[in-house]
């Protein structure tokens, strides 16, 4: 992974650990609808794909009651919920080896652009990022293909081998070989190891460290 020149990231799960902030959120948005949920660790399921369709799949919404609960979720997430978040230990140091190397480190993410900008810039790590592109707030960019289709178009990147993207589930896997990317999963996000095998990792690494040595 060495020869790679352009690093891909996903944020939630893969740089960082988002649960408290994203299922406080999203029991905040499902109590406006009488939901009441004890239990949010049932709610991580919800870190990753995009919302709109997590509460359609998961709890049956309309596409209109979906599209409200998604404006429930984001009342509580820019006020509380982005900030109850933390880096996993070890990021940092990836980021500041493969910037001192001059890879161009790209963030592609399904958390609206402006939400993974913050976050980014909270814990001090965007100086290192060339790129960040999320999703937008009306939905157009929402999926992980379309985000990376986006990332990878504003990179001006002309040899797709020299780029890999890192995720922590199925999406970011698929997305990148989608676009005819190596992907590497990583087990201490969302997915589990059956799922980054069923969607075709070309490697996984189950710690920070394991990343560190497969990218550096």
């Amino acid at each position: 992974m060495d020869n790679k020149e352009y690093i891909f990231f996903d944020l939630d799960g893969t740089l960082t650990e988002p649960a408290e902030g994203i299922t406080n959120s999203v029991a905040y948005a499902l109590e406006k609808f009488g939901i009441v949920v004890k239990d949010k660790t049932t709610l991580q399921k919800f870190i990753g794909p995009p919302l709109i369709d997590s509460f359609m799949e998961f709890y049956g919404f309309s596409r209109e009651n979906a599209e409200k609960a998604v404006a429930f979720y984001r009342e509580y997430y820019k006020e509380k919920g982005i900030f109850q978040n933390k880096v996993y230990e070890g990021i940092p140091a990836i980021l500041e080896t493969l910037f001192e190397k001059n890879k161009k480190i790209i963030l592609a993410s399904s958390k609206p652009q402006l939400f993974a900008e913050q976050i980014l810039k909270y814990f001090g790590i965007e100086k290192y990022f060339s790129l960040i592109v999320g999703a937008t707030m009306d939905e157009k960019r929402s999926h992980k293909d379309e985000v990376l289709a986006y990332a990878i178009e504003k990179s001006g990147i002309t040899d797709i081998s020299s780029a890999v993207m890192i995720g922590d589930r199925k999406f970011d896997i698929e997305a990148a070989h989608k676009y005819g990317m190596d992907a590497i999963g990583v087990l201490f996000g969302y997915g589990s190891i059956e799922e980054l095998k069923a969607s075709g990792a070309d490697f996984i690494a189950a710690t920070t460290n394991e990343l560190k040595n497969l990218l550096i």
